[in-house]
């Protein structure tokens, strides 16, 4: 073939994919795949994994999401511990400090929270949480996690030798019906694929 026509072929595929991807329930789909299943049950703890610290250096939506349901859980009485996650950022301000101060002045009391702040990767969050909660004889967990995230967050904890179920909290803040949100999600969905991928091959699940 020429390479006017692999242009037109590459041209068509690229166009196809978009408009599947902006206009049908296909990404949907596949975060929901991504999302995984299984009832939340009552644990001894309540795992926040990190989502970032915005420039300005407060919680981003993200964060600020996963902690808001991880508090939501607490009062429900699914766990009387919450492990705050989340590395010190580029403003120079520790996101699991931030959730923990939030936390707080949403009544829940110190003694009810724990904070862990070096991992930076999943696997480094289920390897330090994991030996965090060991050494208090807690080794069941409800994990808080991005809804992509959530079936590599759960194999990554498990293979840490943490039983856990996972929470799935959308990051997307748009409408996933419209065409923007659904792009969003398909981004998400790439590029976690991507990373569930990488860390079956380097062994983390």
């Amino acid at each position: 073939m020429t390479g006017t026509v692999w242009l037109r072929i590459v041209g068509g595929m690229t166009l196809s994919l978009f408009a599947v991807s902006a206009f049908t329930p296909l990404p949907e789909l596949l975060s929901a795949m991504l999302r995984g299943s299984g009832a939340v049950r009552q644990a001894p703890a309540i795992v926040v994994l990190g989502a970032g610290v915005r420039e300005d250096g407060m919680l981003s939506d993200a964060s600020l999401r996963r902690t808001m349901t991880a508090i939501e859980l607490y009062r429900q009485g699914v766990a009387p511990l919450i492990v705050l996650s989340g590395p010190i950022s580029p403003s120079g301000r520790v996101e699991a400090e931030l959730r923990q101060a939030v936390a707080r002045d949403c009544a829940v009391p110190g003694a009810a929270l724990l904070t862990e702040s070096r991992g930076r990767t999943t696997r480094e969050e289920a390897l330090n949480i994991t030996g965090l909660l060991r050494s208090r004889d807690i080794g069941r967990a409800v994990v808080v996690a991005d809804a992509e995230q959530a079936t590599r967050a759960r194999g990554a904890f498990r293979a840490a030798g943490l039983d856990v179920v996972t929470v799935p909290v959308s990051d997307v803040a748009t409408g996933a019906r419209s065409p923007s949100g659904r792009l969003a999600i398909t981004r998400r969905v790439v590029m976690e694929l991507l990373a569930w991928a990488y860390y079956r091959v380097a062994g983390y699940l």
